[in-house]
């Protein structure tokens, strides 16, 4: 039996590492072409990106991977009639099924860990690598466009000499309620701060136009931008904080939304004492009640987001426990046949049940749990299969 074992996982490894360089690679370089399409980014820029980019597209390619080759070997062991030769011997099938379960449970720890390394180490910094580069992306994109646009500033320039613009009408979005500005001026230059995380430009002799109000300046304008409204997305999201500090981060906000319902209530005791009735009607309490709900929101999804983590991790196991004795009951030789049998299905039903109950979590219409049900019923799947194959 050791024989067997051994077999099956040398010829179980050999596919998973094929299959899994060959996609990994395809991935990575869809990632790091499209973020450098959408950033503009040179070789240089392509190049620093790559190591960020390897756990994201590992988080994808190890489930894949994993359930190609068990489909692969044991539905060559099946055509070859080998099952049913272990079965004759008087050994049980599941000699041969035990060494891929184990495998995949711990492939499915490690997919843990890269689906948690993914979004903290990876993206912040293959955002460091675009900010950093947005100087140059920038100056760039001016010379051959004359135009360079982000989230919350575009430049449109008549020329540029060296890191001169010339004649440049920069625009500023407005927060909150406030207009934008739309800047004019005879020349600017642009400089990228990553210590402050900030973009600066200096204006020289121009003009500030601000809704209604505008106002004229003869000598420099200096305006900082913070990098991350240059595209950066925000890392303080759920989605982006380590597993290891979200616990600390649940109970911190869980503190918060009680602080907030104690200041709510006390400033409404208050206006009750004092006679304030204006300050208790409805539009008065708009803001609070969105706050309220704002802070619960990101509870939420401080809660959601371990168990996703988890059960993303743990579809490794659950892919291998359909696919294996889907493979064998198959009997078919052809890979590719059992493995899009297999991961149709997949496909059409286990990823949006998985982001159904992921966005319903987040809402708090459902409970985080909940983030297992596309698992759980792909391992009740897998056991009806294992029964059938044991049974044959």
């Amino acid at each position: 039996m050791r024989i067997l074992t051994k077999y099956v996982l040398a010829e179980t490894l050999k596919a998973f590492l094929v299959t899994l360089i060959g996609v990994t690679m395809l991935l990575v370089l869809g990632v790091i072409v499209r973020q450098a399409l959408i950033e503009g980014l040179g070789i240089k820029q392509i190049v620093q990106l790559i190591p960020y980019a390897l756990p994201e597209a590992l988080r994808y390619s190890v489930p894949a991977s994993i359930l190609f080759s068990a489909c692969s070997v044991f539905g060559r062991l099946s055509s070859a009639n080998e099952i049913i030769a272990i079965k004759a011997s008087g050994i049980s099938p599941m000699v041969v099924l035990w060494p891929i379960v184990i495998l995949s449970f711990f492939l499915s720890l490690w997919a843990v860990w890269l689906n948690d390394v993914a979004v903290t180490w990876g993206y912040d910094g293959a955002a460091q690598v675009v900010l950093a580069a947005i100087e140059d992306v920038a100056y760039g994109k001016l010379q051959q466009q004359h135009s360079y646009s982000a989230r919350q500033f575009s430049i449109n320039v008549a020329d540029v000499d060296g890191k001169k613009m010339i004649r440049p009408t920069i625009t500023l979005q407005g927060s909150g309620n406030s207009p934008p500005r739309t800047i004019t001026c005879e020349e600017a230059t642009m400089h990228s701060d990553l210590e402050a995380n900030t973009l600066n430009l200096k204006c020289y002799n121009g003009t500030v136009e601000m809704g209604d109000f505008s106002f004229a300046f003869s000598d420099v304008q200096s305006i900082d931008i913070p990098l991350e409204d240059s595209g950066k997305k925000g890392n303080k999201s759920p989605s982006f904080l380590p597993m290891c500090i979200i616990p600390q981060e649940i109970v911190d906000q869980n503190q918060r939304i009680q602080s907030l319902r104690e200041e709510y209530a006390a400033n409404a005791s208050w206006q009750l004492i004092t006679g304030d009735f204006f300050g208790l009607q409805k539009g008065s309490w708009e803001s609070n009640q969105r706050q309220l709900t704002d802070a619960q929101y990101r509870l939420y999804r401080l809660q959601t987001e371990p168990p996703r983590r988890w059960a993303n991790g743990f579809s490794c196991l659950c892919f291998v426990l359909v696919g294996a004795p889907l493979a064998i009951w198959m009997r078919n030789s052809d890979l590719l046949t059992s493995f899009f049998l297999c991961f149709l299905p997949i496909l059409i039903c286990y990823y949006p049940l998985l982001m159904f109950s992921v966005s319903k979590a987040k809402g708090g219409l459902l409970p985080s749990w909940s983030v297992w049900a596309g698992n759980v019923i792909l391992a009740l799947v897998g056991a009806q299969f294992m029964r059938r194959v044991y049974k044959r």
